[in-house]
């Protein structure tokens, strides 16, 4: 019996190799023979080279014949244009020096236009265009170098005094005669935003949650802290690293106020004439923007439940607004410019603003009208606070003075000035209501009685520049520190009962740092703003 005969011992050892030699393919992950050197470097597909364009000058593609040309991406936008415009394009494949063109297209609507792309066309019909307005256009006489030109005025308007305290509280260079008429003439074409013209806009995904409650409701699942509870129970220390950032603005912050009792909640007045909401236990993000002043917002105040808040801007206004919805329930205004603005404690329907006109004036918000006038500063009011069980309230102003009021009565109780008593533009209240903390322009923070109204001489604070800015003073929540920002962007914290630096953040805003409050039910996180237009939370 025959045995079969394998058809391979039958071929030649070249033909066994003539058969290996297969062609790889790029799918290929295992070879059954063993591939040769040459195989290996075998290109898949295409010329040896393909980077060498001598091997491509010509070249059959499925959309026609391809040939390589010297063409500009310019150019190449220029014509394919009017191609689509005119119908017609120069032909690539004629040398641009050939006594005869060619056209791609039209050719005779090519040799009508003289080949003329359509970028040439345009321009000839503005020019035709700007003939025309010019021969319409009335001719000025001119009358000579030192009048100008017939009917033009060459006036420069000189800012008005307001205009000058504005600058100088944006901490700018002074103006140039040119940048004064551009300056002048902005503030001539700003509108005034009237009652009824202000606006909110809501940045959140949703307004309410899923239980229908709204951002003023206080969170109640914040790790490790009840902010329902006292502020003042937990022991405060001073804080060292900053952890979060909130921008949005695009001037200076002027002035942050915290949400009444939880501090969920931070308001801050800017100089980009924007007052914002944010939040500080959620998202971390900006809520509410409202937008209803022309000039930069100096301050703002919440009322006793948050639900509602005063603004004072440079434009004269002040405005009622709702935290919630964003509405301007009221405005305000006697003509004035108003400097601080405070709610009374306890009668909500009432404020008081500190005005440029040394005045302190009393609105009742059911009216609109104004109920009482305090009128003693020789100068600027800049601060409003309440003291003795609400009872009185201390103004200071840049006459360098600080007087004590009963509610009601236009007449002071108490006059508090010194031959070396500097301008207090800034004043805080400790927790307890026993001291208020005063910044006084001479580099130092100084201390009064509450009750007494007389200074502390023995506790004086001081190691930080704050010479012409109104950087507030702020106590923690327990009474152990004051705190206070300086020109150079630093937060100082003393000790309160021997007077001692215990710490500083150092270079904490590229520009001064204006105000900055202590989460009430925090042991050391504090807020601060700057004129740099950032908001920061350290811990």
């Amino acid at each position: 019996m025959g045995h079969a005969t394998d058809p391979l011992l039958l071929l030649r050892p070249q033909d066994l190799a003539a058969s290996n030699q297969l062609v790889t393919r790029p799918t290929d992950n295992v070879i059954f023979y063993n591939a040769s050197y040459q195989d290996l470097t075998r290109p898949v597909q295409g010329p040896a080279n393909p980077w060498n364009d001598g091997k491509l000058e010509r070249q059959n593609a499925l959309t026609g014949h391809v040939e390589q040309q010297h063409f500009t991406e310019a150019a190449f936008r220029e014509q394919q244009r009017t191609f689509h415009v005119l119908g017609y394009a120069a032909n690539p494949s004629i040398a641009a020096g050939s006594s005869a063109p060619s056209f791609v297209g039209d050719a005779a609507l090519a040799h009508t236009h003289q080949g003329a792309t359509a970028a040439l066309e345009e321009d000839d019909e503005a020019a035709g265009e700007r003939q025309a307005k010019r021969a319409k256009k009335p001719q000025r006489e001119y009358v000579g170098p030192w009048a100008g030109w017939d009917g033009e005025s060459l006036a420069v308007a000189i800012p008005t005094e307001e205009e000058y305290e504005e600058q100088e509280a944006q901490g700018g260079k002074l103006l140039n005669k040119e940048e004064r008429r551009k300056k002048v003439l902005e503030d001539a074409n700003r509108r005034e935003v009237g009652f009824g013209e202000e606006k909110s806009v809501f940045h959140g995904k949703e307004t309410h949650d899923y239980l229908g409650r709204t951002y003023l409701h206080v969170p109640t699942d914040v790790d490790g802290v009840n902010l329902r509870g006292t502020a003042g129970e937990q022991e405060c220390f001073v804080p060292k690293r900053c952890v979060h950032t909130w921008s949005g603005h695009t001037k200076g912050v002027s002035r942050i106020q915290l949400f009444p009792g939880s501090g969920h909640l931070i308001l801050s007045a800017s100089l980009d004439t924007r007052v914002k909401l944010w939040d500080v236990y959620g998202s971390g993000k900006c809520l509410r923007t409202f937008m209803g002043h022309s000039k930069a917002v100096h301050d703002v105040t919440f009322d006793n439940s948050g639900g509602q808040f005063l603004s004072a801007a440079f434009d004269r206004q002040m405005k009622l607004w709702d935290t919630e919805t964003g509405q301007c329930k009221q405005a305000f205004s006697n003509g004035k410019i108003p400097y601080c603005i405070k709610f009374h404690p306890e009668q909500q329907s009432t404020f008081l603003a500190g005005m440029s006109d040394k005045k302190v004036i009393q609105y009742d918000m059911r009216s609109g009208e104004i109920t009482q006038e305090y009128n003693q500063h020789l100068g600027p009011v800049n601060t409003i606070t309440f003291v003795d069980e609400n009872r009185r309230f201390v103004t200071t102003s840049d006459d360098k003075t600080m007087r004590v009021w009963d509610f009601d009565i236009p007449v002071p109780i108490k006059l508090i000035a010194d031959p070396t008593m500097h301008s207090m533009p800034a004043v805080g209240l400790d927790p307890k209501g026993k001291w208020l903390a005063a910044t006084s322009l001479d580099n130092q923070v100084v201390l009064f009685g509450a009750d007494t109204f007389k200074q502390n001489r023995k506790k004086r604070f001081a190691g930080h520049t704050i010479a012409g800015y109104a950087c507030e003073p702020r106590f923690s929540p327990d009474g152990r520190f004051l705190s206070s920002g300086d020109g150079q962007g630093n937060v100082v914290f003393w000790d309160f009962k021997n007077g001692r630096i215990v710490g500083r953040l150092q270079r904490a805003h590229k520009q001064v740092v204006l105000s900055h409050a202590w989460l009430p039910h925090e042991t050391s996180k504090v807020v601060t703003s700057s004129w740099d237009g950032l908001i920061k939370l350290w811990d």
